[in-house]
């Protein structure tokens, strides 16, 4: 026994011995960043930048995430010359030998098929809306319809992980993250970044990778609010814990995280601080912001009939508003199950008659409460779809995943409102006029936010990481 005590008090000592010399310096660069984490603690809630770069355009995103990537062909790219070669084949001067992907790349016959739906022109923009969007369309002129937006990505998996991260390769801080990195919260009792799903939809999954902090401190990563009794696990007291109780234990749990802080430089060990004094401030403020029943009838009936439906898209959107007027930086909305390789004319109008009202009702929300002013909204997914039919032509026909044209939209302030961006070719195929790429809108809604998308890094393995890596330009045709 006494020689085990020995050799453990050997290796302790050890360990103390290299931490103080060899390994020290590790240590002392522990300890500067520390200190500097420190000497900022005053403006933690800023965030790592204090302030923006320039004067912001917008002060919040609410970005509107529709998962499985709609078809922007019978949504906001409208394309009448499809009708008059509906059956006929894709042209090889429209493919130009680009590459098709496994589900319909062997496909003998590769017939164009056009729009089931009716499209008409709105606004002073005359932007063209299909019937399935009623309410959005009313509302043309608060838009900018991005009709040239492109991706790399040809799967869903890494085409949801570019939007949200700017890679295909899960692991990078999420957009969220980057912004609560960047410009901290608004409200101390509330996270940076919150993150809604649309409750029982299926389609492709959706992991915490996509809402992750990354590489950047945890804290920043985003909090996962659920349709239950309590919209963030773990936060609640357990049954005999009261809230003084709860108080007590945090101020003991600090004193040890301190002293373990004190002897072991690491900045988890602080964020590990943060997150348990933003759980314990939630405890009061997350109920509150998440009860609608103070909403008045007129404006939950405003946004359709599933708004009082837990965890329904609509309920989420107007869980957006109250959010967004309580300081929430990045509010991200997923809605699953738009990814139609079959069934489509059946499938996209109940995916549209779940999100448009709801989605309008949003901005109206907005514009009354004065939010629009200062409020960023974005709609789209992670890219489009084929204007050819997977598989053969029939009633209930699907298209493939197409990530070299689709279509978004977005509102708010700083952007050009009543305005169409970018073109497509007569079948909708490739960009004919103004291409925005994914760095191109994360650079550009940085910029919104008072952000300079190249200034705003975080060093990690030797490298000066970025959202948007090396790439990325602000697109002035969609600002104000």
């Amino acid at each position: 026994m006494n020689s085990e005590n020995a050799r453990i008090q050997h290796a302790a000592g050890r360990r103390e011995f290299l931490t103080r010399s060899g390994f020290g310096l590790g240590a002392i660069a522990l300890a500067d960043l520390v200190s500097r984490e420190d000497a900022h603690a005053a403006q933690r809630d800023r965030g790592v930048l204090g302030n923006p770069h320039y004067a912001p355009s917008v002060k919040r995103v609410i970005y509107l995430f529709m998962s499985g990537a709609p078809s922007q062909l019978d949504l906001l790219d409208h394309k009448p010359a499809l009708k008059a070669l509906h059956g006929q084949q894709l042209p090889e001067s429209v493919r130009r030998g680009q590459r098709l992907t496994g589900m319909s790349g062997n496909q003998a016959s590769i017939p164009l098929v056009s729009s089931p739906f009716r499209f008409r022109q709105y606004g002073q923009s005359a932007a063209w809306f299909s019937e399935l969007l009623p309410h959005t369309s009313q509302l043309a002129d608060e838009l900018c319809v991005v009709n040239s937006m492109y991706t790399e990505s040809i799967n869903h998996g890494p085409g949801v992980t570019f939007l949200q991260t700017g890679t295909q390769i899960a692991g990078r801080p999420s957009i969220g993250a980057w912004l609560s990195y960047g410009l901290g919260q608004e409200n101390e009792s509330l996270p940076a970044f919150v993150v809604l799903i649309t409750k029982d939809k299926g389609g492709q999954p959706l992991g915490a990778h996509l809402w992750g902090s990354g590489f950047l401190p945890t804290r920043h990563q985003g909090v996962l609010f659920r349709a239950a009794k309590d919209p963030v696990l773990y936060l609640g007291n357990p049954n005999g814990v009261s809230r003084d109780s709860r108080r007590l234990l945090l101020d003991r749990l600090r004193q040890l995280h301190e002293h373990q802080l004190a002897s072991t430089p690491d900045t988890e060990i602080q964020n590990r601080i943060d997150h348990y004094e933003m759980a314990y401030a939630m405890q009061s403020s997350v109920p509150e912001a998440t009860d609608l029943a103070g909403e008045p009838q007129w404006l939950l009936d405003s946004y359709g009939p599933d708004v009082t439906k837990p965890g329904s898209f609509a309920a989420n959107c107007l869980q957006a508003r109250r959010l967004a007027e309580r300081g929430v930086r990045f509010i991200q909305l997923y809605h699953q199950d738009w990814d139609h390789h079959g069934g489509l004319p059946t499938a996209l109008p109940k995916l549209c008659q779940e999100t448009d009202q709801p989605c309008a009702a949003l901005l109206k929300d907005l514009k009354r409460t004065g939010l629009l002013d200062d409020t960023l909204v974005v709609w789209g997914g992670e890219f489009g779809r084929t204007n050819y039919c997977q598989g053969k032509i029939q009633t209930n026909f699907g298209r493939d995943h197409h990530p070299r044209c689709y279509s978004i939209w977005l509102a708010g302030g700083g952007i050009k409102r009543g305005s169409v961006y970018g073109e497509t070719d007569e079948l909708g195929y490739n960009v004919a006029r103004d291409g925005l790429h994914i760095h191109d809108l994360h650079a550009t809604i940085m910029h919104l936010l008072g952000i300079d998308h190249e200034r705003l890094t975080y060093k990690f393995q030797g490298r000066r990481y970025r959202l948007t890596d090396v790439h990325g330009n602000v697109v002035p045709g969609i600002l104000a």
